[in-house]
């Protein structure tokens, strides 16, 4: 991969308080059952939690590639820590800075650049996920505010979070044109938080239900224009599919990391699997799928960086990456054989991490409905 000076430093930076902090504890982030403040209070200190914002508002002023490297080499240790700093990221920060006013954005930004606290987006509802435009909670303006009835569902951060981005439908206007975003904050009366889901993977990482329940909030708290809702979170999602996809690169780079060392030192039949072709072959695949899906990646990330058009390029980098990190983390496996099928094995998390990356922040299916519609515009 091609990277300046600055950003081969960077993933150098991040790569080695990785492999310090965070790899020797991810097993115990997975199976502890709290979240890993600690790692995420350092994360912000080192500046990750804000790395692509301006240091006006708090971040380090850094590129979207730079970000990308950010969440890739985290997710290479620990898919729970990489979904928890991209969801506070690319959700949480990103609409407030990209449609917020300069009163809102000097409020809400630099604390959580700073990764002084965490953030969270509720989009997801029971009956709207894919179908993104089905929300059911309502805003209805009553004088100086707006009261807010409803639940949001799979919300990464929800439990932890000191910020929320939600959306809700603010008029009868049909469809997605009724949508539109509001700013609340944790002690707000009437926004509680549900239950904590137990998740196939990914389990280091805060996932519950959120619920309003005649939550009041002032006007100002509106983000954005009213009814644009909508428009808003799909520019949001645009960029949250370049970190999802860097999650997934990480988790598919460490577990290939994995087999190679395995295939060289594994003997079978009188010598090292990695002689055979089946597993040469196997090694090969894997390494072709990992670098396609940084090429994808780090592309779509250089053309956000340039204010040139990305969504296509965005959702065949969600896309690729995803369905990549789930065939090499299923191939490391094969590789590792039973001994990576154990609980206490790293493969065992980047294959169970894996597949949260083909249905979060747009199923595999919704990005070739993307793609396919910007090829055919």
């Amino acid at each position: 991969m091609n990277l300046t000076p600055e950003q081969n430093q960077f993933r150098e930076t991040i790569r080695d308080f990785v492999l310090k902090e965070l790899e020797p504890i991810a097993c115990g982030i997975e199976h502890g059952g709290e979240f890993p403040w600690k790692i995420v209070r350092k994360l912000g200190q080192m500046g990750i939690m804000g790395v692509n914002y301006p240091r006006e508002y708090g971040g380090m002023g850094l590129d979207t590639v730079c970000y990308a490297i950010a969440v890739e080499e985290i997710s290479r240790a620990c898919g729970s820590t990489g979904i928890t700093v991209a969801a506070h990221n690319s959700l949480a920060i990103a609409p407030i800075y990209l449609f917020g006013t300069e009163e809102q954005k000097r409020t809400y930004v630099p604390p959580l650049a700073r990764g002084e606290k965490l953030g969270a987006f509720g989009l997801t509802e029971p009956e709207a996920g894919s179908d993104a435009g089905g929300t059911r909670t309502t805003a209805v303006r009553d004088g100086d505010s707006w009261v807010i009835n409803g639940s949001k569902c799979f919300i990464t951060n929800a439990s932890v979070a000191e910020t929320y981005v939600i959306t809700a439908r603010s008029s009868d206007a049909p469809g997605a044109h009724g949508i539109s975003s509001f700013i609340l904050e944790k002690g707000m009366k009437g926004l509680n938080v549900g239950k904590k889901e137990n998740k196939m993977g990914l389990r280091g990482s805060d996932t519950a239900e959120l619920f309003f329940e005649n939550l009041r909030i002032p006007a100002e708290n509106l983000l954005g224009k009213e009814g644009e809702g909508f428009k808003e979170f799909m520019v949001t999602l645009d960029g949250g599919r370049i970190s999802i996809g860097a999650m997934a690169l990480g988790i598919a780079q460490g577990a290939l990391d994995k087999a190679i060392p395995r295939a060289k030192e594994r003997i079978q039949f009188g010598r090292p699997i990695g002689t055979f072709q089946a597993v040469q072959w196997k090694l090969a695949d894997m390494a072709v799928e990992v670098e396609a899906a940084r090429q994808l990646i780090y592309h779509a990330a250089r053309l956000k960086d340039a204010g040139q058009r990305y969504t296509r390029e965005s959702a065949m980098a969600k896309l690729y990456a995803s369905e990549a990190a789930s065939f090499v983390t299923h191939q490391a496996i094969q590789i590792w054989g039973g001994r990576g099928y154990m609980e206490d094995h790293p493969l065992e998390r980047y294959y169970r991490d894996a597949r949260l990356c083909e249905i979060g922040e747009g199923t595999s299916e919704i990005q070739r409905l993307v793609i396919a519609r910007q090829l055919l515009r």
